[in-house]
């Protein structure tokens, strides 16, 4: 029961009543052991999703290695989920935007505890700005960490491997309107694209047949992230009505499934891209979805209108 700490949400306070048939389960999904004897390397891993996903594969064995900027942030958490887990988590200080700092932190995770089975790039950065707002400077901070970030990684570990012949499963954390895009997160939705488009091309190349890389989209609101996105918590309620199941995610379902793509019971699954939004995406895509406002009343009459009219 490492999740029995609750929900991670931010200030959420759901009426849908949809939402209590919905709710979301608190403990790992996957058998005791399931990681036992592999090596897990977590990007952003000190807090939100990636502590939340790293506390999964060390309560099912793994040895996990998360890795940031804020080394004393690191390893406070690394000690938090160790006394929860029992199994050791190690910290590791790296800037993902900068290859040299990535190299030395993929150098030192092999030596402290060999090479990874399981790599998640997690790091990320966002916020909201009008694009004619925005500076090449804001652009380049987003897509350095979130593509660049993703890329060093990805291609430091995978040469590292390439070596000593073994392949690892690759997770990237996307967001849904990657594949939609949006307003006022112009870098982070370009970057994280570009996140998903490198696993389909790193997937056509056989020289790489080594690693598959598995991807997910996730919409889900964790404290550190959406601070810049909802600064004063005014769209939340908003964001929680188009929502079919009347709630927002929680990191526990997240990490559920991250763990599952990571362990050898996805091992024949490569390049998808998993939308865990809720139902929001659908929802919005709709061109008729809208008619959710219109009361019984209002369809009665509608309706009544519909069947007089003739032909098509």
């Amino acid at each position: 029961q490492f999740f029995s700490h609750g929900p991670n949400v931010l200030r959420q306070e759901s009426n849908a009543p949809q939402a209590a048939f919905f709710s979301p389960l608190q403990k790992v999904m996957l058998p005791p052991n399931t990681f036992q004897g592999k090596v897990a390397f977590i990007t952003g891993g000190g807090t939100g999703l990636g502590k939340g996903m790293t506390t999964a594969l060390s309560s099912l064995g793994a040895t996990c290695v998360i890795a940031s900027r804020k080394l004393d942030v690191l390893k406070g958490t690394a000690e938090e989920i160790s006394s929860k887990t029992g199994n050791k988590v190690h910290a590791v200080q790296c800037d993902v935007r900068d290859p040299t700092s990535v190299k030395n932190a993929v150098a030192e995770v092999i030596q402290m505890a060999g090479h990874p089975d399981v790599v998640i790039n997690n790091a990320a950065g966002n916020f909201i700005s009008p694009s004619e707002r925005l500076s090449a400077n804001a652009w380049k901070t987003i897509t350095d960490i979130v593509l660049n970030g993703t890329a060093f990684v990805t291609l430091e570990i995978g040469k590292e491997l390439i070596k000593v012949k073994k392949g690892a499963a690759f997770l990237a954390i996307t967001t849904i309107y990657a594949e939609s895009g949006s307003g006022f997160v112009l870098p982070s939705a370009s970057a994280k694209a570009g996140v998903e488009a490198m696993s389909n091309l790193s997937l056509s190349s056989s020289a790489e047949k080594y690693q598959f890389f598995l991807f997910f989209n996730i919409s889900l609101n964790s404290q550190g992230a959406f601070s810049r996105l909802d600064p004063t918590g005014s769209f939340e309620k908003k964001m929680i009505e188009r929502i079919p199941c009347g709630r927002l995610g929680t990191v526990e379902e997240i990490a559920n499934l991250a763990a599952y793509f990571c362990s050898d019971y996805a091992s024949w699954v490569n390049g998808a891209v998993i939308r865990m939004d809720g139902g929001e995406y659908v929802s919005m895509a709709g061109e008729f979805n809208d008619l959710k406002k219109v009361t019984k009343e209002q369809w009665d009459m509608m309706e009544a209108m519909i069947r007089k009219t003739k032909g098509s």
